[in-house]
């Protein structure tokens, strides 16, 4: 189990969970609008990181962004193997290619 997978069960073990005792129940209990909210957020702040070249700031930020993600994706009952499936699914396609697909 990877520390993705570890953080993604703990998410869905969160979720409806006490928001005066977990930060992460807290965030979902604000609902999918709050959760967007909260990553968008932290996606900002990498993006702020990566243009510094503060390294350290970048990993820290990093994982906050991949955190958030995971609970914006629980908010809206997706999950991260549905996630990784479509990462597979892509797999081998490029990216010129895949977004072509899309239109």
């Amino acid at each position: 189990m990877t520390a993705l997978d570890r953080l993604a069960a703990t998410v869905a073990g969160r979720k409806g969970g006490d928001p005066a005792t977990s930060w992460t129940a807290k965030l979902l209990a604000a609902g999918p609008e709050a959760c967007a909210k909260k990553f968008g957020e932290e996606a900002v702040e990498a993006v702020i990181e990566a243009v510094k070249g503060d390294r350290d700031r970048l990993t820290s930020e990093a994982a906050d962004v991949l955190y958030h993600l995971v609970v914006m994706l629980a908010s809206r009952d997706v999950t991260l193997d549905a996630v990784m499936a479509e990462l597979d699914r892509r797999a081998g396609t490029s990216g010129i290619a895949e977004k072509a697909g899309r239109g």
